[in-house]
């Protein structure tokens, strides 16, 4: 029999990482079954510690607090939070940040249906109004592990507590790429940026480069030259990948310079703050340029560190998702920049807000009446 001190009290399946279930247990030792791949996990306990257990924890475990948890609050969360309130779903949010994610930092936003153009964070504001209108309850902190079960689902926060769900609609977001050349870091809010529309005000009659060759590069660099001095657009490949309209304005912009397979290899600082980058062509030439400021789209990463195993996700960390945005596990469900899809867009992300939340609440409809999904 084990030690006392060697005692578990809960366990993942080693297999699957799915959380298991119960399946007997006496005074003595308790065997856990994985629902997936059936393994069993017996561990031996003592009625005391179990007593000291349910005493510091004296929730009641076997029905959830909420019908649906929401990870997230940029325009997807926020979404999927309007779609579940008005489901009558017991619903939370939890965003560690302010609304709004990326949407929020976007100076304009011209693409999203019923307004030509508008702020994003005013765009954010409205979509946190909307939400707060329906009384949906916004938890201000983060949310470190999902531990999936079969009877309902767990989320654990930075401090501490654990809230248990029906349902989980994970929309954490993402994080812009970096180069990972030397100075980028350093010289962060100091010359480099992420941004143009947030920051472009600050370089206003200064030359800058835009590192990038898709549609934001493209957008970013055209709104530049009508701020800065020149603007140098630095592309690794012989090609863009940006849409043809785009590549067509761009060639008219005389303040943009366009420089085709080559490398930024390093920020260079005066101490104040960017003064100059080295590029590297692919003939293998470098040159130093001088620049103020530098932009960097070179793509987008999905927060993927709170996905289960268990969850399918492509090779570039984007989740897999059925039409109703479920992931592989029953009942999580991911949307925004975090699923896999044909294009990441403000309107995109409000629409799987939309299409998780009815499908949460149609899970918890049968389950709660004791019927079973049909698939």
């Amino acid at each position: 029999m084990a030690k006392h001190e060697d005692i578990i009290a809960c366990r993942r399946c080693d297999t699957c990482g799915v959380r298991t279930d119960v399946k007997s247990d006496d005074e003595e030792v308790c065997v856990l079954q994985c629902s997936i791949c059936m393994q069993e996990y017996p561990f031996y306990k003592s009625p005391m510690e179990e007593r000291i257990m349910r005493a510091d924890n004296p929730k009641d475990r076997s029905n959830p607090e909420y019908d649906t948890i929401i990870i997230g609050g940029g325009p997807a969360g926020l979404s999927a939070g309007i779609y579940a309130m008005r489901a009558a779903m017991k619903t939370v949010l939890i965003e560690k940040g302010a609304p709004g994610g990326q949407m929020a930092i976007n100076k304009g936003v011209e693409n999203y249906p019923g307004f030509i153009d508008i702020n994003g964070f005013d765009l954010s504001d409205k979509f946190l109004d909307h939400a707060k209108a329906y009384g949906l309850e916004i938890l201000r902190e983060e949310a470190v592990a999902i531990e999936p079960g079969t009877q309902f689902h767990s989320v654990r926060l930075a401090n501490g507590e654990t809230l248990d769900s029906h349902t989980v609609i994970l929309s954490p977001g993402g994080v812009s790429r970096t180069l990972g050349v030397p100075g980028e870091i350093e010289n962060l809010g100091r010359g480099v940026s992420y941004c143009a529309t947030c920051d472009g005000f600050f370089f206003g009659g200064k030359p800058v480069a835009v590192v990038g060759g898709g549609d934001t590069a493209i957008e970013e660099a055209i709104y530049l030259s009508k701020i800065s001095s020149e603007v140098h657009l630095i592309h690794r490949r012989d090609r863009f990948s940006a849409g043809r309209i785009l590549q067509q304005r761009l060639a008219m912009e005389p303040k943009i310079t366009v420089e085709m397979n080559t490398f930024v290899t390093s920020i260079v600082s005066n101490g104040n703050g960017v003064d100059s980058i080295v590029t590297r062509d692919a003939e293998g030439v470098e040159r130093r340029l001088h620049v103020e400021g530098i932009f960097i789209f070179i793509g987008f990463a999905p927060n993927r560190k709170l996905v289960p195993a268990g969850v399918e996700m492509n090779r570039n960390g984007y989740v897999i998702t059925d039409e109703k945005c479920e992931s592989a596990i029953p009942g999580i469900f991911a949307i925004g920049d975090l699923r896999q899809k044909y294009a990441n867009q403000i309107v995109v992300a409000a629409s799987d807000g939309c299409i998780a939340a009815l499908a949460a609440a149609r899970k918890v409809e049968l389950k709660k009446s004791g019927l079973n999904e049909p698939y």
